[in-house]
């Protein structure tokens, strides 16, 4: 499994239901405790005042994190994702 940064910004159209984006909301977080339980979720972060997330997820590729990780997000089709594979740092202090 390869880790990769994941910059996500969600912007819902404006035509969309108040109770589909409510609906699409609780499914979101019941989707991402089942990725984090199956290791494709390691941590997520909310920069303070935004509206965006910023986390670590893991996949075998940048194709699979895509299509069989991020796509299964129920708000994915609002979403737009910045995806950045990481690699281990030489000086990172949990090898040391």
């Amino acid at each position: 499994m390869q880790d990769f940064l994941v910059e996500i910004t969600t912007a819902v159209p404006p035509d969309v239901p108040a109770e589909e984006v409510d609906r699409r909301r609780a499914a979101e977080a019941v989707r991402a405790r089942e990725l984090a339980a199956n290791g494709r979720l390691f941590r997520l972060w909310r920069p303070v005042g935004e509206k965006r997330s910023i986390g670590i997820w893991r996949a075998g590729s940048e194709a699979e994190l895509r299509a069989q990780v991020l796509g299964t997000l129920p708000l994915w089709p609002w979403m737009t994702a910045v995806v950045t594979p990481l690699e281990p740092h030489p000086n990172d202090p949990t090898t040391h």
